[in-house]
């Protein structure tokens, strides 16, 4: 059993294996998740787990180069903003409709139970050397 880290083994896997600028998406539960992208569904009931929650501990075991927010973020949801805002690492911004498309490149998307509007971000994948 680990002792430290993410202890999900899907996401553990997926972290593993990902290659300088591969990306995965954190999202609320109601974000589409096109057809032939991973799913690893961790929502339990509405708020749980938050999004807040697992940005912080996937960003913690992840080197994350860059993040991708839709812009409708800044207006909609501040929490969720300042919570990636908090990863200290570029941001780029694109309309709703524009991160829906870029989801379909992600390796994974991870549902969490959030409920609260565009509380979805995507984590591009760092080096750690």
């Amino acid at each position: 059993m680990k002792r430290h880290g993410i202890l999900n083994s899907q996401i553990s896997k997926v972290l593993a294996d990902l290659g300088h600028t591969d990306t995965i998406v954190i999202a609320d539960c109601g974000l589409p998740i096109p057809a032939g992208v991973a799913r690893i569904d961790l929502a339990l009931e509405l708020g749980t787990p938050s999004f807040v929650d697992v940005v912080r501990i996937v960003a913690d075991d992840m080197a994350v180069e860059q993040v991708t927010l839709a812009t409708e973020i800044k207006a909609a949801n501040p929490v969720a903003l300042e919570a990636v805002m908090k990863l200290d690492v570029p941001q780029d911004y694109v309309s709703h409709e524009a991160f829906k498309e870029l989801t379909k490149q992600a390796k994974v998307i991870i549902r969490t139970g959030e409920a609260t509007p565009y509380a979805n971000v995507i984590l591009h994948a760092g080096v750690i050397f």
